[in-house]
């Protein structure tokens, strides 16, 4: 081998170490960023799912929030619904009293609600209809022991029972529908505690 060839051939093999030098660390860093990147993705990976189980976890918890809310809402409607059957069903039934044990709870009424003085007494048209002919009498008696008295009035008002006491242009509502509303809470409650 002539010198130029032997020169030649050493560079030739340093240029190929150089060469296997530079691939080699080449491929160490290539090595090196594809296992960084390979972590970060794992990492990204991770908090992403961890994001959509915080996510999914809070959906799902304001979903059942969101549904025992509404269960206990349409409960309660419910509950309301069956209380003003029942309120109406109670009305209907005194509605339906025969005559005389209805003008009896007309008188009991009454007597509650009557006040020291004179007035009038006013009910409705089938009530005004139906009178007993002893109900004034009866009325006043009542009347007369709290220091009043009671006209039976012939006009009438359209309530739907019970009546309406007329004290010098002042009216006091003693209709059914009104006693229902004025103790409304209380006669709930007993229901309530009946039904429920």
């Amino acid at each position: 081998m002539t010198g130029l060839e032997k020169i030649t051939s050493e560079i030739k093999a340093d240029a190929d170490k150089s060469i296997a030098a530079i691939i080699d660390k080449a491929n160490a860093e290539a090595k090196s960023i594809l296992a960084g990147a390979e972590k970060e993705a794992a990492e990204a990976i991770e908090k992403v799912n961890h994001d959509v189980s915080v996510r999914l976890s809070a959906s799902k918890s304001t979903a059942e929030s969101a549904a025992a809310l509404r269960k206990r809402r349409l409960i309660l409607e419910e509950k309301q619904k069956l209380i003003g059957e029942v309120i109406e069903e109670a009305k209907n039934l005194i509605y339906a009293l025969p005559d005389n044990v209805y003008f009896e709870k007309i008188l009991k009424l009454a007597e509650k609600n009557v006040s020291p003085a004179e007035g009038t007494i006013i009910f409705n048209a089938k009530d005004l209809s139906r009178l007993p002919a002893d109900f004034e009498t009866k009325l006043n008696v009542v009347a007369v022991a709290k220091g009043g008295k009671l006209t039976v009035s012939k006009e009438t008002r359209p309530i739907d029972g019970g009546f309406v006491l007329l004290y010098e242009g002042i009216d006091q509502n003693c209709s059914i529908t009104s006693l229902f509303e004025t103790h409304i809470e209380s006669v709930q409650d007993k229901i309530q505690k009946l039904l429920f």
